[in-house]
């Protein structure tokens, strides 16, 4: 059934509508949540709602959230094919570098880091 250009119109309108509010929320929640605990915690300056919606914006320039799920999906999905055919000893050498490279992470030694773990 085709539909009158009217119709997409005003599908178009309203998608503006909801995601300029979505984004002015986030926005404004991102603010709220710096501004009550970063200056506090780390003595950083506070944000303001132009601020804080430039840091949105990098973070997903930097964390690809605008193509979907984002680059550490693939990563992590990759990361866990290779854990999954290493042998405990390549897994035991693996657990070694990082530890070298980035402190200590705590794992069970036999069971591959769970996809919200590894970074």
């Amino acid at each position: 059934m085709h539909r009158h250009p009217r119709h997409w119109i005003l599908k178009g309108g309203l998608f503006l509508v909801v995601g300029t509010a979505a984004a002015l929320l986030f926005t404004f929640v991102t603010m709220s949540l710096w501004n009550a605990l970063m200056p506090e915690l780390f003595g950083l300056k506070l944000l303001s709602f132009w601020q804080a919606l430039g840091l949105l914006a990098l973070s997903w320039l930097f964390f690809g959230r605008f193509r979907g799920h984002g680059m550490g999906h693939h990563w992590r999905h990759r990361m866990r094919e290779r854990w999954m055919h290493m042998s405990p000893e390549e897994r035991e050498k693996f657990r070694q570098q990082m530890h070298e490279r980035c402190g200590h992470h705590h794992h069970h030694h036999d069971e591959p880091p769970a996809e919200g773990n590894v970074r």
